[in-house]
């Protein structure tokens, strides 16, 4: 579904992303692992069409989508979940959701945003709600939620865990579970390992902007000492 060739990218500069190859099949979650600065955040841009490509492709159902802005990949199948949630403080929750599927007709439109509040029932009871109250936990759950309004066949998240209590992570998780049920293509990047080898299918380190290991994740499970060492992660 998703393919990534020998991609580079960068901001001004500095080279962030250096020859980064890899594929995530329909119903696959590829996770994506690294320190700070290890270019997670550059790739997810850089798929998503907000950062410009210098060099190499990425293809979708092997179309060749690397020269097409944010806005056509989108008609391509692309939704982006952005690190810190983004949502829209001074629109509804349901305001929200309706940005989220602006390409849809009215009936996908409300067909979508029922699916929406069935994934997450607590956003349901909060359909008038500016999104800037909710909790961190509610904010990223209105987010994948935004996403999926779009009916994208591959969703590109950017730190999901970041900054959430363990019981909101763990309600994010178990819909990725339903959503690569559902045939999605998922990147999920993220800074921690333990719930990426915990939801992953096959995951890749990054180190400095080039992928330094990459397998499944039974092999990243097998070999956590390599990965740790790739993060510098120090237990103690």
């Amino acid at each position: 579904m998703l393919e990534v060739a020998h991609l580079t990218c960068g901001y001004g500069d500095i080279v962030a992303v250096d020859d980064l190859s890899f594929s995530v099949e329909a119903g696959e979650i590829f996770g994506l692992i690294g320190a700070n600065g290890a270019g997670k955040t550059a790739t997810i841009m850089a798929l998503a069409g907000l950062l410009p490509v210098r060099a190499g492709a990425v293809r979708v159902a092997g179309r060749d989508v690397t020269a097409m802005p944010a806005h056509k990949r989108a008609g391509q199948g692309i939704a982006l979940v952005p690190e810190g949630r983004r949502v829209f403080a001074e629109l509804t929750v349901g305001e929200n959701l309706t940005v989220g599927g602006t390409r849809l007709d009215a009936a996908a439109l409300e067909r979508n945003r029922a699916k929406v509040f069935e994934t997450f029932p607590r956003l349901a009871g909060r359909a008038r709600q500016l999104a800037g109250s909710l909790s961190g936990g509610e904010q990223q759950m209105l987010a994948i939620g935004r996403a999926m309004m779009a009916e994208p066949s591959i969703l590109l998240i950017d730190e999901m865990s970041l900054g959430l209590m363990p019981t909101a992570v763990d309600e994010c998780y178990r819909v990725l579970s339903r959503l690569r049920e559902e045939d999605l293509a998922i990147v999920l990047v993220e800074q921690g390992t333990e719930r990426v080898l915990d939801a992953a299918d096959r995951v890749g380190v990054l180190e400095t902007g080039r992928l330094a290991w990459t397998g499944t994740r039974a092999e990243a499970a097998g070999n956590s000492a390599v990965v740790e060492a790739y993060l510098g992660v120090d237990k103690g």
